[in-house]
């Protein structure tokens, strides 16, 4: 495991490019002032020992320097003492949908990055509990396992996209299915799953599928991402809206959120269903929720001793 200490001084590498950028105006300025000085045949017999070598080797040491600089300053460091450590808390699944409905803009900046943003608040105000990942679509896909390393499941939620499952729809049973194995059935702590999604589920299995879940110890949460008026799912290129998903009869693809299907799976999981539009109240939210939740001990490894590499 290794981390940087101070990443601030990343910045530290843009003296690299000015550096070339500088080089490359004094030679152009050289150029330029030689030829108005004398022809090139003159010039070579005036000043033999020119290299042009010479000074691009100058910029490439004076670029490394800098780099080694920067690097220094940042300071990485490694983990080198694995240790167990003994906490309490809650385990928590995200199921999050993938799905390409999950880029329409009908709440911003899309549907997908409002999912990111809310489990990102989420987990900034968790203290010891547990997380997961898992990323849906017409199937679910384990993103990352249950772990207390925060600024990993950020790391890999931030990886996620519309593009990482081919199978395309909305299957939230598979996500539900997939969250049984989640968890650790040596330690009996409280299971929480939370599920992000538009909702667009067109099957009724997982209703099914989520009273078979709160039969096996998992509450089901649902917030809904995007509005019940719904909006068009563009296609984008290099950044740029090019055009909007359409039927097979060519009319644009609207998608609009389905609260009701979201709540029933609320509902048959023994939670409940937030709407995902204010940030502040779907955290507060389910904040209170774990505060109600009772707390179980379980062992967790983290690096205790890091070694520093300047």
């Amino acid at each position: 495991m290794y981390q940087f200490e101070e990443k601030i001084w990343f910045w530290g590498l843009m003296v690299i490019p000015l550096l070339v950028l500088v080089f490359l105006l004094l030679q152009w300025w050289k150029h330029r002032m030689q030829r108005k000085f004398a022809s090139k045949t003159l010039f070579k017999r005036l000043s033999p020992n020119t290299s042009v070598f010479k000074s691009v080797l100058k910029v490439f040491i004076l670029s490394l320097a800098f780099g080694c600089l920067t690097k220094a300053l940042v300071n990485p460091k490694i983990g080198t003492k694995l240790e167990t450590v003994k906490r309490e808390g809650v385990d928590i699944v995200f199921a999050i949908d993938v799905s390409k409905s999950m880029l329409a803009e009908d709440i911003a900046p899309n549907r997908l990055e409002k999912s990111k943003q809310l489990v990102t608040q989420i987990i900034n105000n968790l203290a010891s509990d547990r997380i997961g990942i898992i990323a849906y679509a017409g199937k679910a896909f384990p993103q990352l396992p249950i772990t207390t390393d925060y600024g990993a499941a950020k790391m890999f939620l931030q990886s996620m996209n519309t593009d990482m499952l081919s199978s395309q729809g909305t299957a939230i049973h598979e996500a539900i299915e997939l969250a049984k194995d989640f968890y650790d059935d040596d330690q009996d702590t409280n299971r929480v799953l939370i599920i992000l999604s538009d909702g667009e589920d067109h099957g009724d299995i997982a209703t099914k599928v989520a009273q078979e879940a709160y039969q096996e110890g998992i509450r089901i949460f649902t917030i809904g991402i995007g509005d019940v008026k719904g909006g068009p799912i563009p296609e984008k290129r290099n950044g740029i809206v090019v055009n909007y998903k359409k039927d097979r009869n060519g009319e644009t693809v609207i998608t609009k959120m389905d609260e009701n299907t979201l709540k029933s799976i609320a509902k048959e999981g023994h939670g409940s269903y937030i709407n995902g539009r204010d940030t502040g109240k779907v955290v507060e939210h389910i904040r209170d929720i774990l505060i109600k939740l009772d707390k179980t001990e379980f062992e967790a490894k983290q690096f205790a001793d890091y070694e520093s590499y300047f």
